[in-house]
């Protein structure tokens, strides 16, 4: 079976005028999708024709467009352009019969349209997404890893037209994670504080020190060294800012059960006789992060993390249907942080 094309590929497609008459765009990495849903529309159909030469259609579950239709449109002769660009979200609402309807054209589509098929669910088991998984036309948006993140960083900062330092573009991930959406909202705010010009670790930390993922990222450090008085300091801040609604509190839980996710594989790569690039390899993340979850992993055993793993479920349990949720969750907190940083062993 063929292997997928690239957002990349897709790109240089464009930038030369040359896209194929349909694909399938799939895949986790939603912000690079439509991202590059947007240039296509931008770019492959001039503003004054595109009124005339651009169609979209939603599969939703209340009511779907056919299948019929969707051809009809796609088989259409563009007028003032040269091209006709048809977009299908949320064909994963499609049944699979109704997909089938799909086939006859994609053995004989229309060469001046390019049909762009959306899914946020794919089964290359049935008919439809076999083919065009065959017929190399399906784009697998996959979602970065840790290591690939500071250099997306790097080149949307480019591409927004200012330079950001590999240090300050590291720093910005381990602040703000790895959503992309929530990256390119922060580097949107260094554009328009700072301008074209080269961005520091000094520029980043003044933008996003008071920010909300600052605050969530600050107060997992604070659970990881089992520093308890100022893990709650950090917590009654948080919620300051974002309320003690139920939501809130679960997105904590995750985070923590994250964390404990990422000590645990840290402890059994250093067990087994791995170094800080070993760790930073196997996360797939930057070697300053992982030498900073072996100075956390420290801190705890084995044993710690298996009452850590059980602590949090029963607390995900108490928060969705217990009114005292803050104390529920300052209790976590405190539990987590019992043991001393010299107890612990490794």
């Amino acid at each position: 079976m063929a292997d997928d094309l690239s957002p990349e590929y897709v790109l240089s497609q464009l930038e030369k005028g040359q896209l194929f008459p349909f694909y399938l765009f799939f895949g986790p990495n939603e912000f690079q999708l439509e991202k590059i849903l947007s240039r296509i529309r931008e770019t492959f159909i001039p503003e004054a024709a595109r009124d005339f030469n651009f169609n979209l259609f939603y599969c939703n579950k209340g009511g779907k467009p056919s299948p019929a239709d969707i051809v009809d449109t796609a088989r259409l002769v563009p007028f003032i352009s040269q091209n006709r660009l048809v977009i299908v979200r949320r064909i994963e609402n499609f049944s699979s019969k109704d997909l089938d309807n799909f086939l006859p054209y994609l053995d004989n589509p229309v060469e001046s349209t390019c049909l762009i098929f959306v899914s946020s669910k794919t089964d290359f088991r049935a008919k439809f997404y076999n083919k065009i998984k065959k017929l190399n036309r399906a784009v697998n948006f996959k979602k970065l890893y840790d290591n690939q993140v500071s250099f997306w960083i790097k080149k949307t900062a480019e591409e927004l037209g200012f330079e950001i330092e590999r240090d300050a573009s590291l720093y910005l991930q381990q602040i703000v994670g790895n959503r992309l959406i929530d990256l390119y909202s922060e580097l949107e705010k260094i554009y328009v504080r700072y301008g074209k010009t080269v961005v520091g670790m000094k520029e980043v930390k003044d933008l996003v020190i008071y920010s909300r993922t600052h605050t969530i990222f600050e107060l997992i450090d604070k659970i990881s060294f089992r520093k308890g008085a100022e893990s709650i300091a950090v917590l009654n801040r948080f919620l300051d800012e974002e309320g003690a609604d139920v939501r809130v509190m679960l997105q904590i839980i995750g985070m923590i059960n994250r964390q404990i996710g990422l000590l645990w594989q840290v402890k059994s790569v250093i067990k087994s006789g791995g170094h800080p690039a070993d760790v930073a390899k196997k996360l797939h993340l930057p070697v300053f992060v992982a030498k900073k979850l072996i100075d956390q992993s420290i801190q705890w055993r084995m044993e710690d993390l298996e009452k850590a793993v059980s602590l949090l479920y029963h607390a995900d349990g108490l928060l969705k249907n217990d009114s005292y949720r803050q104390l529920v969750i300052e209790n976590v907190l405190l539990s987590l942080c019992s043991r001393t940083p010299q107890d612990a062993v490794i």
